[in-house]
């Protein structure tokens, strides 16, 4: 989703929860269980397995949290211009603001690498769900996770052997029900090909994000590479520049983060007691001193921005997901849902009581969250020595003894992140280890042993800027050179950060050990008992909760009522310059300004569509039946932040950057007659 938000509440009216059959147009269904019936029964017509193979193939993964799709033979990628923020914000110096101007490379040569980013294709999914849990049957606690996590780490060291190319994943379907074997194309150069300017994508900014209508541009290319050339993937979808029909079936394909629809009531009631106040009161803090700092310079403000955008789409996020979670109307529908649930299953021996395990797992959880939550600081730098002491630590065991995350699978996209090359700024970084550390001593106490483990006897504020003004972890070549060195090397090693982070790391694994004794390990059990449940009592027909892996949604182009008035299906781009007062946010972005009388006015921008998404589905292609990308999602409405617990049809809509849109800026805001020659290509 966009990033840049401020606090709004949620509307919820009547809606589907997933522990019964889908309804309508809900469900982020898996390619291997996709319900051609039931979507064939809605609207007389349903994909073929060629059209959904091909969409399965064209369908890309980003590591850095976001979807998209190989729109060209030759590697081009269409995602969302906030999806390609962090690389423009990389790939900037105070001369050239790319995120502020935008790019566009008018040759191959001039397209630059993005730091740390990857892009995925599915080639396969695999049930391995058998495999899994026999290696677990029998055991609890941690030790039932150790049991789970070797087995995974050995199906994905046997399922990729060649890691250059391939990238192998097990994926946790329906809380522990189902265990599924992700294998992956990677493609590890990934490069900026063409982005707007931010003020084209962030029309609106704050006040407009989450809401409709839009007139956002928020709509970039990348291309993919692969020894030094762009890939030809296996297959592509077919460009189609036009706006969109009221009505019209569409598809949206990419890869929602997480939600939480299969939750039990107790896990809802952690959300909304604990874990979401704090998250809400420590990141308004943390927003308050990021703006405060940024105001200092231009410098700050443009070094910061990137950082400003996730924290405040992140909050708006949790605000309304604080707001759905309090709504009787809302949590009443959920907790029906499960009594009705219970209510079936009752009797049957062969579930047993999940509901109550899930609870005593939850309670225990309380105790520990604190602590858990705030050992480890926040910090571009500590991040970097932490993942470099746990990777040399890890690697030193066997593949089946390593956390998950350290397994041979995980370790060349970590590799890729740690010694990437990308800007750190020393200040933000002190800003965001203080906070982290205030907030910890702020909630854990002062006489707290982990606090002190932290602090010491300095303050937030000496040891965060002892500690980034001493490290050499700004430097990829040193962190490659710790990488390269493993355990010996990164034990000898007298830079600060990385002894503060071998300081903490044994009290780190002391409570991951005691979350994994009586909280996942209980979870996991709890959660096949749970999808035995919802099978024995709904049938197979359902879809799990997000986990940030490939899924296909169904929905159609609509508009709602909000206040009692019709919200129209899509926006114009001449409706820009009416909306627009001339300060932020509601300035044109200056290429809108500068080619106003050649724009034209009428082609659609933004439209809205009944499709079922979340968080990470960012850059996701929206298709029609004919199998043509008509427009990138980059939003939900206000109305989706409950989207997380459950789905509303009548309300939930996912807002949709066209094509038709991209295609006039590719001709006549940001010219690039490459790319649009590339893309008439068939």
């Amino acid at each position: 989703m966009t990033r840049h938000v401020l606090a709004a509440g949620v509307a919820l009216a009547a809606f589907a929860v997933s522990a019964a059959p889908a309804q309508a147009e809900e469900g982020m269904w898996t390619f291997d269980n996709f319900p051609a019936e039931k979507l064939a029964a809605d609207y007389g017509w349903s994909p073929d397995a060629v059209w959904l193979e091909r969409t399965q193939l064209s369908a890309v993964r980003l590591t850095g949290g976001c979807s998209a799709s190989f729109v060209s033979g030759e590697g081009l990628i269409l995602t969302n211009h906030h999806c390609v923020a962090s690389c423009l914000f990389d790939n900037s110096t105070g001369d050239n603001d790319l995120l502020k101007n935008g790019f566009i490379a008018d040759r191959r040569e001039d397209e630059k690498a993005c730091p740390g980013q990857q892009a995925e294709v599915v080639m396969s999914i695999t049930d391995v769900t058998d495999t899994v849990k026999s290696a677990f049957a029998g055991l609890e606690g941690e030790a039932l996770t150790r049991a789970r996590d070797a087995a995974i780490a050995k199906i994905e060291d046997e399922g990729c052997t060649d890691r250059d190319t391939m990238r192998c994943q097990v994926v946790t379907l329906f809380g522990g029900g189902q265990y599924k074997l992700y294998t992956y194309r990677k493609y590890s150069d990934v490069r900026l090909v063409w982005a707007p300017e931010d003020r084209a994508a962030t029309f609106g900014g704050d006040p407009d994000n989450f809401n409709f209508p839009r007139y956002s541009l928020d709509g970039s290319f990348l291309r993919a590479y692969e020894n030094g050339k762009p890939v030809t993937p296996e297959a592509h979808l077919t460009w189609n520049p036009r706006a969109p029909r009221e009505g019209e079936l569409t598809f949206v394909v990419g890869n929602p983060g997480s939600t939480a629809r299969l939750w039990t009531e107790s896990q809802r009631a952690f959300e909304r007691e604990l874990r979401l106040p704090v998250t809400l009161a420590t990141m308004s803090e943390l927003r308050g001193r990021l703006i405060s700092a940024m105001e200092v310079s231009e410098e700050r403000e443009r070094e910061g921005l990137d950082m400003l955008n996730g924290i405040e789409n992140s909050l708006k996020v949790y605000i309304g997901r604080t707001n759905a979670l309090n709504d009787p109307a809302f949590t009443d529908k959920l907790a029906a849902a499960e009594a009705e649930l219970r209510e079936l299953s009752a009797g049957n021996a062969a579930i047993g009581d999940p509901w109550a395990e899930v609870d005593t797992a939850v309670q225990a959880y309380r105790a520990l969250y604190l602590p858990y939550r705030f050992i480890e600081p926040t910090g571009d730098l500590y991040g970097y020595a932490h993942s470099l002491v746990m990777a040399a630590q890890e690697r030193a065991k066997p593949n089946g003894e390593r956390l998950p995350g350290y397994t041979d699978s995980a370790l060349p996209l970590l590799e890729k992140r740690i010694t990437d090359e990308r800007p750190v700024y020393p200040w933000l970084d002190q800003l965001a280890m203080s906070w982290s550390l205030s907030k910890a001593r702020e909630y854990l106490g002062v006489d707290d042993a982990d606090s002190q483990l932290l602090l010491g006897k300095e303050s937030p504020e000496q040891l965060s800027q002892r500690l980034v003004t001493g490290t050499r972890l700004a430097d990829p070549a040193y962190r490659r050179q710790l990488w390269e060195g493993g355990l010996a090397a990164i034990e000898a090693s007298d830079d600060p950060m990385i002894r503060y982070a071998l300081g903490l790391v044994p009290r780190q694994r002391e409570l991951q050990q005691q979350v994994d004794e009586v909280y996942a390990g209980p979870l996991a059990a709890a959660g096949a008992e749970l999808a035995d449940a919802r099978f024995a009592a709904y049938g197979d027909s359902l879809y799990p909760d997000a986990t940030f892996t490939l899924r296909i949604s169904y929905g159609q182009v609509k508009g709602w009522v909000e206040r009692g008035n019709e919200v129209p299906i899509a926006t114009t781009l001449g409706g820009t310059f009416e909306r627009a007062t001339g300060n932020a946010p509601f300035d044109v972005a200056p290429a809108f300004a500068a080619n106003r009388d050649a724009i034209d006015p009428t082609v659609a921008y933004d439209f809205v569509t009944t499709n079922d998404i979340i968080g990470g589905n960012s850059g996701s292609p929206v298709i029609d039946r004919d199998g043509g990308v008509i427009g990138a999602a980059f939003d939900g409405n206000i109305h989706s932040l409950g989207g997380n617990y459950g789905y509303d049809g009548t309300l939930n809509r996912t807002v949709v950057v066209s094509t038709a849109a991209i295609q006039e800026a590719l001709e006549t805001i940001y010219p690039a007659p490459a790319l649009v020659a590339e893309l008439a290509a068939r």
